[in-house]
């Protein structure tokens, strides 16, 4: 036998050798189980889940108050609600084909973590973004994504017609 094959060997006898354990172990672990089946440790993490619903509902409760798509204006334009949840933004501009891609055109205001700007749009068909912390560029999530363009940036397009959207 080779000295290579004598050390696999003693490597093979020591993996094989029974593990001690510690007998207090299963008891621990069972009562973590427990504690985390109480009700109040269910209490505890319920706060947590809730915060990400509660913006959902405050976005969708917003564009159903505001109903951007059924007011207009006496120069046939429609105000056009866009809405953007990033709880960890500093700021929110608004840009795209409708305001010359200026961030300083369109800043969102902000509300819990929810980004939101009203913009008047004549019917037509626009691509957009968010501007984000003023260097981030960021589609929205909740519509189309725009072919991409010359430089790369991600964005989104929204059709409004002479209806409302």
């Amino acid at each position: 036998m080779s000295d290579g094959d004598e050390l696999v060997e003693r490597v093979i006898e020591q993996l094989r050798r029974p593990v001690g354990i510690d007998p207090a172990l299963d008891a621990r672990v069972l009562r973590e189980i427990a504690a985390d089946a109480r009700p109040e440790a269910a209490l505890r993490a319920k706060p947590r889940m809730i915060w990400p619903w509660l913006a959902v509902a405050a976005v969708l409760a917003a564009v159903i108050v505001a109903r951007p798509w059924a007011r207009r204006d006496v120069a046939g334009e429609t105000p056009f609600q866009f809405v953007l949840v990033a709880p960890q933004a500093a700021s929110v501009s608004l840009v795209g084909d409708f305001n010359d891609w200026d961030p300083n055109r369109a800043p969102m205001q902000v509300a819990h973590g929810v980004w939101a700007a009203v913009v008047q749009l004549p019917p037509g068909r626009y691509r957009y973004a968010f501007l984000v912390n003023g260097v981030e560029w960021r589609s929205d999530p909740t519509a189309p994504h725009a072919s991409d363009d010359e430089f790369g940036t991600p964005s989104s397009v929204v059709t409004v017609t002479g209806g409302g959207t």
